[in-house]
């Protein structure tokens, strides 16, 4: 086998693991997002305690495998939290056996609150796009180097928007506005904490020629 094909090999396979781990984490913070929790005095959706990671995981996608595969991926991760949904909703309708119980616990964990559903996959979907193409401009406009500087300036941009999009779309309307303002600025801080701890992530994965 020749360098190349080594070379490559070993691309691919941090692309595919990389990946998995976005999506993954996707569905995770999609499901946590069904419930708000009270921390230090911040309402905060439980999904933005494992979601911001998903950030440096997309930059590690796109710095492994190209912008097309990390727009590919943020699109198909969409994808994969609806259907998500859409089977938890279909699960939670469907008649229990009652030889085993009632089972309502399930679908009152699980079945989705279609609101926040789709806010967190509108939200996704643009906030992740806008940190691709922050990504992109800082590696082709500025600097090859400083690859710290790529995760802090492209989640910088996304973070704020995908934090809006979801707070108000989410919770607007349905939730005293002071507990939507919380959930919006407690956001912005967990996010921005785990940008800074996810950073040194981006430096695990081989750059793509």
């Amino acid at each position: 086998m020749t360098t190349n094909q080594n070379s490559n090999n070993k691309l691919l396979s941090t692309a595919i693991l990389v990946s998995v781990f976005y999506v993954a984490a996707q569905m995770m913070a999609d499901i946590g997002s069904l419930r708000i929790v009270l921390i230090a005095g911040f309402s905060i959706d439980a999904g933005t305690f494992i979601y911001p990671l998903t950030f440096t995981l997309r930059d590690m996608v796109h710095k492994v495998a190209g912008i097309k595969i990390a727009r590919m991926l943020i699109l198909a991760a969409a994808g994969i939290n609806l259907v998500m949904a859409l089977f938890f909703k279909i699960v939670a309708v469907l008649p229990p056996d009652l030889t085993v119980g009632h089972q309502s616990e399930f679908a009152l964990v699980l079945a989705p609150v279609w609101r926040i559903v789709g806010a967190s996959i509108i939200a996704e979907v643009i906030s992740e796009l806008i940190d691709t193409e922050g990504y992109r401009f800082w590696v082709e406009k500025v600097t090859h180097k400083h690859q710290w500087a790529r995760v802090l300036v492209s989640n910088a941009l996304s973070i704020p928007i995908d934090s809006f999009i979801f707070s108000f779309l989410a919770f607007w309307g349905s939730m005293p506005t002071g507990v939507v303002l919380s959930i919006f600025f407690s956001n912005m801080i967990i996010k921005g904490i785990t940008t800074l701890i996810s950073i040194p992530g981006i430096y695990l994965v081989p750059e793509r020629s």
